[in-house]
């Protein structure tokens, strides 16, 4: 099925670049998780994010009690699936004042650490709300397959989660991740996946790696075959997606800029949703995907669980599919 996909998608779809040879979709780890991984499993864990919001001044934002608690809770969540977990801190300086904040950085226990499928998102909200959507979607996305995944799967590369702090303050926690870096420990990165907002009411299928067009940024060499990987996956669920440029707004920016192969999936954020994108995929022409975008209203109750299940088992099966091949992409 997913070569009649790639065939089909190769007809309607540009994808900027030639992608080269992306890895097949067969294999018992792609059926395990893309089974396994679900919607309402990564609910689980954005109702557990919401509750600490709710606990601590209404929400997560970094530096702040909230996001305190949230990396506790997602450090032990890894913990104990098994994964080497590490708490990296960077100093971040806002008002004046100067915070240690932490990232959360899982990595599996097999697989080979000079090839790294690396799956992030930003763990953070804005003030202003507990950041459900934004991004506790993406959050509740990765734990759930790499609960799923356990720390020591048959897999060829090792596969590596992380959660970022403060995106909302300019992207810091990734950026200073990637400068972070040696330059074994970049080109060790085989590629990277971001996941930001993906259970937005008005739910668009967005994604990146490899986009065409003027203005569009469509990533590092490799990044088209990310891309690809996606766009099959997206079509295994029955959606065809879009191809949506980097346009530096997320924490895919710092990997992109460092020349590591990107892809990233979204679902809209205060955009408006077009009557050719509401005739593919549902929801209302005219309006914004999430009305809820950076508010106090981005809770449980305002996301699209089916977008969610649909992202979930798409970015399931790409992490399992690069994890399994010796196919990465070329740089």
């Amino acid at each position: 099925m997913l070569a009649v996909v790639a065939a089909v998608l190769a007809g309607c779809t540009s994808t900027g670049s030639t992608p080269g040879p992306v890895p097949s979709g067969a294999g018992p780890l792609r059926a395990q998780l893309v089974e396994g991984a679900t919607g309402p499993g990564a609910m689980t864990h954005a109702s557990a994010l919401e509750q600490i919001a709710d606990r601590n001044g209404g929400n997560r934002a970094s530096p702040g009690p909230g996001y305190d608690a949230s990396v506790d809770y997602v450090a032990g969540v890894l913990r104990n699936a098994g994964f080497d977990v590490t708490t990296p801190t960077f100093r971040f300086r806002s008002r004046g004042e100067q915070s240690l904040i932490r990232n959360v950085v899982a990595q599996t226990r097999t697989g080979s650490p000079d090839r790294v499928v690396l799956a992030g998102a930003h763990l953070d909200s804005v003030e202003e709300g507990p950041g459900i959507n934004d991004n506790a979607s993406g959050v509740g996305t990765l734990l759930e397959i790499a609960t799923r995944m356990g720390g020591s799967p048959q897999v060829t590369n090792a596969v590596r989660f992380a959660f970022w702090g403060a995106e909302e303050e300019d992207l810091v926690g990734s950026t200073e991740y990637v400068e972070g870096l040696s330059e074994q420990d970049r080109a060790a990165i085989a590629l990277y996946l971001n996941l930001d907002m993906l259970a937005s009411p008005n739910a668009a299928y967005f994604v990146q790696g490899g986009a065409s067009g003027r203005g569009s940024r469509s990533g590092p060499p490799g990044s088209a075959a990310v891309g690809r990987v996606l766009m099959e996956e997206m079509a295994a669920t029955g959606i065809t997606a879009e191809l949506y440029p980097f346009e530096g707004d997320s924490d895919f920016a710092p990997f992109v800029e460092a020349g590591i192969p990107s892809g990233g999936v979204l679902a809209g954020d205060a955009g408006t949703k077009t009557p050719e994108q509401a005739q593919a995929w549902g929801g209302q022409a005219g309006q914004v995907y999430d009305v809820c975008y950076h508010s106090a209203c981005d809770r449980v109750d305002n996301l699209d669980q089916t977008a969610l299940d649909n992202f979930t088992n798409a970015i399931a099966g790409t992490i399992a599919r690069f994890a399994t091949s010796t196919e990465v992409p070329a740089r």
